[in-house]
């Protein structure tokens, strides 16, 4: 599961979200992945607030648990009447798809569950009853929610898929904080960090500020090529 959310900004870090939810899809196409839209919730003018996907394919997991993190933008905005420089920041989550085998506790007095009607523009193809699911972790705080399903069962089962990634993932990194802690290593670990600048004014360049590996064709990356970035943070 991949999802996207817009940071502080409105229209402009929304407009961010919806451009790094083009270039993740345009990258799994690339590599023959399945996309599927769990949850988008679009922004008041212009791009979206958040989406979820599901992406399925060979190591899938393995390549994007590497884009985890705050993605930064710098560009004229074109929602700018002046044509004044923006700075926008997005953030990416990756969660693994848990299988039944993996042994997760949920009690279900810490799950609130509220069912309500799917968002979207209408027509056939969209869900128009009340089938969306929202689960609150009440312990953790954790919000994961799915409406792609036209079954309000189907939309829990994927969203308890979802909740059970993210606490596994929360386990993990509790245990690295406390490894780095006893072997005196003073990095923090930090997910939220910022990952990457894509800069288009007033140069063009693709930064990846944790290994250092850099591009100027902006468009290109924004198109979809992301092996350079990927690589080179998994050979480190």
């Amino acid at each position: 599961m991949l999802e996207i959310h817009s940071g502080a900004g409105g229209t402009e870090a929304q407009d961010w979200a919806n451009m790094l939810y083009r270039m993740y899809e345009r990258w799994c196409l690339s590599k023959g992945y399945n996309v599927e839209v769990l949850d988008i919730l679009d922004g008041e003018e212009a791009g979206i607030k958040r989406v979820t996907l599901f992406v399925k394919g060979i190591n899938a997991y393995g390549y994007l648990k590497c884009e985890k993190g705050i993605h930064r933008l710098v560009r004229l905005s074109p929602f700018d009447s002046n044509n004044k420089r923006h700075t926008s920041f997005a953030s990416v989550d990756v969660i693994p798809e848990i299988d039944d085998s993996v042994d997760i506790e949920i009690k279900d007095e810490d799950l609130k569950i509220d069912v309500y009607r799917s968002s979207g523009a209408g027509g056939q193809s969209v869900n128009t009853t009340d089938s969306a699911v929202r689960i609150t972790h009440l312990p953790t705080k954790i919000v994961v929610t799915c409406q792609n399903e036209r079954s309000q069962l189907k939309n829990k089962e994927k969203a308890l898929s979802i909740l059970k990634g993210k606490l596994k993932l929360l386990e993990e990194e509790r245990k690295e904080a406390e490894l780095a802690t006893l072997k005196g290593n003073a990095k923090k670990i930090d997910f939220g960090s910022q990952i990457r600048s894509y800069v288009m004014h007033p140069y063009s360049m693709v930064k990846d500020h944790r290994t250092g590996v850099e591009t100027s064709n902006v468009s290109k990356v924004l198109d979809g090529d992301l092996d350079m970035f990927i690589d080179g943070y998994l050979r480190s």
